[in-house]
């Protein structure tokens, strides 16, 4: 039987640079097999004779392309405007780039393709824009262009995170990354109109952004847009990447300087992950140079250190392999459920709180035995240190989960705190997180000096933002429950939870039940005239408010629903999650405060 060739001219991204060959039996007349391939969406058809086909040899392109391998390993030729846009696209690839690849591995760097081949499943980067060069084709030749500046140094594209874990439609995510080895990662013309392109994508489409933030600001070398731009400041970029707070995720990732125009980017993001050569800060040494405000170095600006400890970055890493990891595992509880886990066993709970109330315990050991194994991460580690942050999983459902420290000051709600704990409450809620709260405080933090860091604002910031949660919340009592602080804890209080329930090490009071002796039985105290006597009344008074004040009894006059097993934890927070979760509303606060 005689066949005849149809070749499918598609645009070249959307068929991944393959011509497709239909062979197609004689009997078909031209416009049956027209319909058939418009039925299929595909169009732009051509009729060749085989003979007739003007075709390059892939060999005879000359610059590396492993992806022009993997096209031509079934047919050797290949059409010429095939063979231009290979080549073309070569330009970017770091195997083209050698000396740039040398000296980002020197510094210990991964090149910025590394990382997002290291991030996604298979490697795989549906890239937006990668043709495009630098605005600087009155000052620079454009082979020049071509070969220095590919993609005018931001990457972009669409691939899948956790494809494995979370199956292929949940795992997809754009990917945006200034590549450092262009211009320095700055800011220019092109890659700003290719962002504003990336982000009407996300916002339409809903795509969690993964934002890789290296860089050094704008750019002002780029003198083709001289004619229609003066200062530029008209642009909608920045509006445009903060109107994503709230709708979709938004991971911000670092490693390397990331200054001005960078750094404010990166400061919309939910979350921040950094790696210990970072330096963050809103002016570069130029531009610090040219306000008149010193000469520093890079390193000397915004370095880790200061970052972490003052809570701009959320996540501190060692390098670029675990910057990724990092990334992989926090965008994981915004994915969905994961169908496999494991756990600890849960009998373990039964002794973690001390029998002695005065004793301090590991409240990270407590979270990691009561999520699955591995699941938790923690936020802003080395900020507001007396509250626990962070992220787990329990039976593959996502938790935001937050606890008092009573290693640091007692587990005292400070400003700080406060602020890690309002901000996880928005992170969660916009984006249908539920929230777990385990409280042991003896409430906020007083005296003259926390009220000089506004003690007051911050802390009543757990309040407004937990009025405003409508996620599932549910609040277990460990050990202390005290006063406003304890409220706080509890979403502004004691029945505002789904369930508040405690474990029975937990005890309750209005205040410190020490300091309410003092002060609600001071005029007792003071009649007693003999000082033996008087410390017998007092430890007699304050054992009968800690026996008032147990668990056992608090519950028996309904303040808190119930005392459970603490090895039954886990099976509460599955029951409670089943019975409000479809009935509970996500998205309340539109946007994330991005302090």
């Amino acid at each position: 039987m005689h066949l005849l060739q149809w070749v499918l001219a598609a645009s070249v991204e959307y068929i991944e640079r393959l011509r497709l060959i239909c062979s197609i039996a004689t009997f078909y007349s031209f416009f049956d097999v027209w319909k058939i391939l418009d039925s299929l969406g595909l169009l732009f058809i051509e009729q060749h004779e085989r003979n007739e086909m003007k075709t390059v040899n892939i060999d005879e392109i000359p610059v590396n392309n492993t992806k022009a391998l993997e096209i031509n390993k079934h047919e050797t030729p290949v059409r010429p405007e095939l063979a231009e846009v290979v080549q073309r696209h070569a330009f970017g690839l770091d195997e083209n780039r050698p000396d740039a690849v040398l000296k980002r591995h020197q510094k210990k760097q991964r090149m910025a393709r590394e990382n997002i081949k290291d991030l996604l499943d298979g490697g795989e980067l549906l890239e937006y824009g990668a043709l495009t060069i630098a605005a600087q084709r009155q000052r620079r030749t454009l082979d020049d262009l071509i070969r220095k500046t590919p993609a005018d140094g931001l990457i972009s594209g669409i691939g899948a995170v956790n494809r494995t874990l979370v199956g292929p439609d949940r795992a997809q995510c754009m990917i945006m990354a200034y590549d450092y080895t262009v211009l320095a990662g700055t800011q220019g013309h092109f890659n700003h109109k290719k962002m504003d392109r990336m982000l009407r994508l996300i916002y339409d489409y809903r795509l969690p952004l993964i934002f890789f933030g290296e860089g050094g600001g704008g750019r002002p070398g780029d003198v083709d847009a001289s004619g229609v731009v003066v200062a530029g400041l008209d642009l909608s970029t920045f509006a445009c990447f903060a109107r994503l707070s709230g709708k979709v995720p938004v991971i911000g990732v670092v490693s390397g300087p990331c200054f001005a125009g960078n750094a404010a980017l990166l400061g919309c993001c939910d979350v921040i992950i950094a790696t210990r050569n970072s330096n963050i800060g809103m002016g570069g040494p130029v531009m610090i140079e040219g306000g008149g405000l010193g000469t520093f170095k890079p390193e000397e600006i915004g370095p880790i250190d200061v970052q972490s400890s003052n809570g701009v970055v959320d996540i501190e890493v060692a390098d670029d392999v675990e910057m990724v990891a990092a990334t992989k595992k926090y965008i994981s509880y915004f994915q969905g459920p994961i169908s496999q886990w494991t756990c600890s066993d849960q009998f373990k709970l039964r002794d973690l709180i001390p029998e002695n109330r005065r004793r301090a315990y590991d409240i990270r050991k407590v979270i990691r035995t009561l999520a699955d194994t591995g699941s938790f991460l923690e936020l802003r580690n080395k900020f507001g240190r007396s509250m626990v942050t962070g992220f787990i999983h329990i039976e593959g459902k996502p938790f935001g989960v937050f606890a008092n420290d009573c290693r640091y000051m007692g587990g005292s709600i400070e400003a700080e705190g406060a602020d890690k704990v309002a901000r996880l409450m928005q992170i969660c809620n916009a984006h249908g997180i539920s929230i777990l709260s385990l409280c042991d405080t003896p409430g906020f933090m007083v005296g003259p000096e926390i009220e000089k860091r506004a003690q007051v604002r911050h802390v009543c910031r757990m309040f407004v933002n937990g009025a405003h949660v409508t996620v599932p919340y549910f609040t277990v009592f460990l050990r202390r429950g005290y006063g406003l602080g304890a409220m706080a804890m509890a979403k502004g209080g004691f029945h505002e939870s789904f369930f508040s329930v405690a474990w029975p090490t937990a005890e309750f009071g209005a205040m410190g039940l020490e300091g309410y002796v003092k002060t609600g039985f001071k005029k007792e105290l003071q009649a007693v005239q003999d000082p033996d006597e008087r410390e017998t009344l007092y430890n007699r008074l304050v054992a009968e408010k800690y026996d008032r004040g147990k668990a056992i009894n608090v519950a028996a006059y309904l303040e808190i629903d119930a005392v459970i097993d603490p090895a039954e934890t886990r099976k509460w927070l599955m029951k409670g999650l089943r019975a409000v979760s479809e009935r509970s509303e996500s998205g309340a606060h539109v946007f994330i405060d991005p302090w």
